[in-house]
């Protein structure tokens, strides 16, 4: 298992003042201690335009509501060379709806996630819902504090159990003290106390305790009940003081000024230790059950303190077996009665506090920290990050309207005897990500599409290479493709994804009908029906467009297959089905939703009703490329693909980054087909329009291709191109080459039905793009 170097956690920091910076503060300084050699550090959330003054591990801060600062930080964690990112998640600490400004990052992440969930809704509402769902999706492993919290990951939300790991919040590792001496020393000489601290808010039942005191008064006439902790910021920014002054009130009500302290403070953890070594009795009386984690809880344990709290799902686990005192929500009288017996029995109270700081001993910050290296170190081993390269390469470019002439160079420099690395570090090949099916599969699209045009030709194994790759992939027990393979070519799932087992599809239905080699063509065949049959299963219209694409090749290389044929209709149909669940006037989609390669969905459906004759699919087709192509054009007509900042997005336009060649691709295939259906010049010239957005006719006047050599960079960012040329960029900017070179044979052959009005900008002939710095400002 590989040792991991740099890690970093993304969540609020101390110090400012909430439950989130202290964990995750502490957790990184736990980390730190454990692994003197690892470097870690902290990506902050800004709730305030002047930040705070964040110790030295605070690299990065991002501003919760700027969505640019998502995008950028995770740019930096990936130039970093961050081997995992632990996300600490919380609803209310990040921007948008159900904190869902997070999502982006995510998506951009290279290295391996691990979220804790600090909250976990039983019963949440749809935003939540679909939040929780993302994130699940993005990370590696997920952490919870309790195992309710596994219970609700696997029920509400279907997670794999292997995916969640329970890790107990940590605890400071004090000896265990008297209250006697520190209550001296504050100021509490001879009193009995009871504490509860933490920030206020209407939610952690005050009221109830204090309503209690009186009764508690009566049977220990020197109790005094201590608040500490500051009114939430939430709270102040919206009603002021007005919940700690309804507190002061209610106890001045009661006449019990005498024997109840409000400290408004937020402590540091030398004050807070003091405050909980010198109470008697510790307290959360709570309203709410649905709490998963309380870190006042688990430090009160931890330091060997009697407790008494309402059952929320922690303190029912934490304190099960007689480990503290349970109370019902909201009952004034049973929290006083049990109080009152605590602090007037002695040996009770003292036998709750040795029990609980033993108990206590395995949930140390330590303990804790050695569980999280363990599931780092775990996830890890799986995948390796993408680190970005720095410089710029000089592009050479043509103008537009005059296509490049093909070059393989990089190609070949992304292959080895295996088949197409999936990765670079700038234009190196990078074996730590080895390779996938996805990248191999498409290798094979363009090798095969190479040997039928007047490309260059490719070395002759090159194309057996990819076949081979394939055919290692199946997995014919269960009917499936592998994906990822490590470079040692070891395979690191059993089963793909449904869009990767689709994309292989195409490949082969692409080989059956065009393969020069008349046994690969008979190899392919055989495959492609073998694998066809899981796909009357899938839901992914990604994956149901492309097996689409692959059958549409394949019925004609094969028109007798009559399974072909039924398995085309269905797929189709259910394509129109997704259309009729989403389409408005105003949003002509498939989905909710924009992802990633969004036009081969539009282009599945054109080549079908052109091949079926079926004329509903071929009009579908088109009309949702057309409405594609208003959301992926600017005001000055530039080409823009969906950003994958979009990606998730409920009905919403598209965000302008990051853009990626797959989206480009997708549509100059699409728009070539819509232009072959319909002869008409408007879809010719998008995807020419799409194509020059490679040679540099884009938001950035930053080209993506080196025609020289073939390489492609593998985005753009909102300040600067993504300066890897990875597998899928490569292959994706010459396939684009290939359709763009394969339409302008076809363009002079024949006649269109109407022409461009505006002339395509002309670019300069030789480019070069300067880095630019990231917004979140690295510290």
């Amino acid at each position: 298992m590989p040792r991991i170097r740099r890690v970093a956690f993304i969540g609020n920091s101390l110090p400012r003042r909430c439950g989130i910076a202290t964990f995750t503060s502490e957790l990184q300084r736990a980390v730190a201690g454990i692994e003197p050699a690892l470097e870690t550090s902290i990506v902050a959330m800004n709730d305030r335009s002047q930040g705070y003054d964040y110790p030295e591990a605070v690299r990065i801060e991002i501003a919760e509501d700027s969505p640019e600062d998502y995008l950028a930080a995770a740019t930096l964690l990936n130039t970093g060379q961050v081997d995992v990112v632990s996300l600490q998640h919380e609803f209310g600490i990040f921007g948008g709806k159900a904190g869902r400004n997070i999502l982006p990052l995510l998506d951009r992440l290279t290295a391996p996630v691990v979220t804790t969930f600090h909250t976990v809704l039983a019963r949440p509402n749809q935003a939540q819902r679909e939040v929780m769902d993302r994130v699940i999706k993005a990370s590696s492993k997920v952490v919870v504090m309790a195992e309710k919290g596994r219970a609700l990951l696997q029920d509400v939300y279907g997670v794999a159990p292997e995916k969640i790991v329970v890790i107990s919040h940590g605890v400071p590792d004090v000896p265990y003290c008297s209250p006697e001496a520190i209550k001296r020393s504050e100021g509490y000489d001879k009193r009995r106390v009871i504490l509860t601290f933490g920030l206020l808010s209407p939610n952690k039942g005050i009221e109830v305790m204090i309503d209690a005191m009186p009764a508690i008064l009566k049977a220990c006439p020197s109790a005094v009940y201590v608040v500490l902790g500051a009114t939430h910021p939430n709270l102040i920014r919206k009603e002021g003081e007005a919940y700690r002054e309804s507190l002061v009130a209610r106890v001045a009500a009661l006449g019990i000024e005498d024997h109840v302290v409000f400290l408004d403070q937020f402590v540091d953890q030398a004050t807070l230790l003091r405050h909980i070594g010198m109470c008697d009795v510790y307290v959360t009386p709570y309203l709410n059950e649905e709490q998963m984690t309380s870190g006042t809880l688990a430090y009160s344990h931890g330091l060997g303190r009697a407790v008494v709290s309402t059952p929320y799902w922690h303190a029912q686990e934490l304190l099960a077996g007689g480990a503290g005192v349970l109370v019902p929500f909201g009952d004034s009288p049973a929290i006083g009665r049990a109080v009152a017996d605590l602090l007037t029995h002695d040996d009770r109270r003292m036998a709750l506090a040795y029990g609980a700081y033993e108990r206590s001993r395995s949930k140390t910050w330590a303990h804790a920290a050695r569980r999280y290296l363990k599931v780092f170190e775990e996830v890890a081993a799986v995948r390796t990050p993408v680190f970005l390269a720095t410089k710029s390469p000089t592009i050479l470019l043509h103008p537009v309207g005059i296509p490049p002439e093909i070059s393989i160079d990089h190609l070949m420099a992304m292959s080895d005897d295996t088949g197409l690395f999936q990765h670079a570090v700038h234009a190196v090949p990078d074996r730590a990500h080895g390779y996938c099916i996805d990248d191999n599969a498409r290798a094979l699209l363009l090798a095969v599409l190479m040997e039928n045009s007047s490309s260059p030709d490719l070395p002759s194994q090159l194309a057996g290479r990819f076949s081979s790759f394939v055919q290692h992939a199946w997995n014919p027990d269960i009917g499936r493709f592998r994906n990822f393979m490590s470079f040692d070519r070891r395979w690191l799932e059993d089963m793909g994804s449904e869009d990767s087992h689709g994309r292989t599809l195409w490949a082969l239905g692409i080989c059956a009908k065009s393969d020069m080699d008349a046994a690969r063509r008979t190899w392919a065949s055989g495959l492609f029906l073998k694998a066809l049959v899981v796909t009357e299963q899938f839901h992914s219209p990604r994956a149901i467009a492309a097996t689409l694409l692959g059958l549409d090749a394949y019925c004609k290389a094969e028109p007798e297959v009559a399974e072909a044929d039924r398995m085309r209709l269905l797929l189709a149909e259910r394509l129109m089905g997704n259309i009729a669940a989403a389409e408005t006037p105003e949003w002509i989609w498939f989905e909710d939703v924009l992802s990633y390669d969004n036009a081969r969905l539009s282009e599945a459906l054109i080549l079908t009703g052109m091949s079926t004759g079926v004329s509903r699919y071929l009009r579908a087709g088109l009309r949702t490329l057309e409405w594609l192509m208003t959301q992926q054009t600017t005001s000055s007509g530039v080409f823009r693909p969906v950003g994958s900042h979009s990606f998730g997005a409920l009905r919403q336009p598209p965000q302008p980054f990051d853009q990626q060649p797959l989206e480009a691709t997708a549509t100059i295939s699409a728009c070539a087909a819509a232009w072959r259906a319909t002869n008409s010049a408007k879809w010719r010239n998008d995807a020419e329009r799409a194509f020059a957005w490679f040679l540099g006719v884009n938001d950035l006047n930053v080209p993506l291709a080196d025609v020289r050599t073939g390489r492609c960079r593998d985005g753009l960012h909102p300040d600067r191109a993504n300066e890897n040329c990875g597998a899928e960029s490569v292959v994706c900017y010459l396939l684009s080459l290939l359709e763009i070179r394969r339409m302008l044979r076809t363009r002079e052959s024949r006649p269109e039905s109407a022409m461009l009005q505006t002339p395509l900008p002309r670019i300069a002939a030789i480019g070069r793009m300067e880095n630019g710095a990231g917004k979140p400002r690295p510290r």
